[in-house]
């Protein structure tokens, strides 16, 4: 499945709203639900799906859901 379309699945379930339909460009100012306290959920959620670990660093420099991808993209590659 394609990362884009996991994260739907993943926001979708976060966000507790089936109507979610991420593109690349989907930043937290399109989703009313999405506060701090969901971001973190949502993360959790996307290392948990992905097997994968984000760095405190990496996650302030994320300015849409795009940016998510390419970052869940490039961990997975280095599996």
């Amino acid at each position: 499945m394609e990362i884009l379309a996991e994260l739907t699945e993943i926001f979708r379930e976060v966000f507790d709203d089936d109507s979610i339909e991420l593109t690349r460009q989907t930043t937290a100012n399109d989703i009313d639900a999405w506060d701090s306290l969901s971001h973190m959920n949502m993360v959790m959620a996307v290392e948990l799906r992905f097997k994968v670990r984000f760095a405190l660093g990496e996650l302030p420099a994320l300015r849409n859901v795009g940016d998510l991808a390419d970052l869940v993209a490039k961990k997975l590659a280095r599996k």
